[in-house]
């Protein structure tokens, strides 16, 4: 299976918010509009991964940020990325089940590595559920603890992958 990856564009919206439905719940998945948004402003930082037809099957997302961990402020509005922070965040990290187990996931979290470390980030902060904790720690990441976030009245954990 060849896999190439790309930057998100506007017309790739329906896809994306197709596959951030197969990942969260309603409660947890992004808007229409903040996705709209995240495409529009995070034009470095919006990776997708392609089939061979060229059609999305994941992707990853999040904008810079100025704090070690996540807060919810960030799910619910967009700016653009700042030069002078030193923070790389994911807001959303997510493979179309049809895909999944074939480390497309794992491909995105390094093109995204590889981009934070070239705009002199010193480390990705992301969170996720309990669940995942095993696979963010086989990629480097660390549990540092429970998220100070209420974000769909889940537990959130963060995790940190130190550049």
């Amino acid at each position: 299976m060849k896999i190439t990856f790309d930057h998100a564009q506007p017309q790739a919206l329906s896809d994306i918010m197709r596959i951030e439905h197969t990942g969260f719940s309603d409660a947890e998945a992004a808007t229409t509009k903040a996705m709209k948004d995240r495409i529009r402003l995070y034009p470095d930082t919006f990776i997708v991964a392609k089939n061979d037809q060229g059609q999305i099957v994941g992707y990853i997302v999040g904008p810079s940020f100025n704090q070690r961990y996540l807060t919810d402020e960030l799910y619910e509005k967009a700016t653009p990325n700042n030069p002078n922070e030193s923070y790389q965040t994911v807001l959303s990290l997510v493979v179309d089940p049809a895909y999944q187990h074939h480390g497309i996931a794992g491909q995105l979290l390094d093109k995204l590595a590889k981009v934070a470390k070239n705009q002199g980030r010193t480390a990705i902060s992301l969170t996720c559920l309990k669940k995942l904790i095993p696979f963010y720690e086989d990629h480097g990441y660390k549990n540092e603890g429970i998220a100070d976030s209420d974000h769909a009245d889940e537990v959130w954990y963060n995790m940190v992958l130190d550049l």
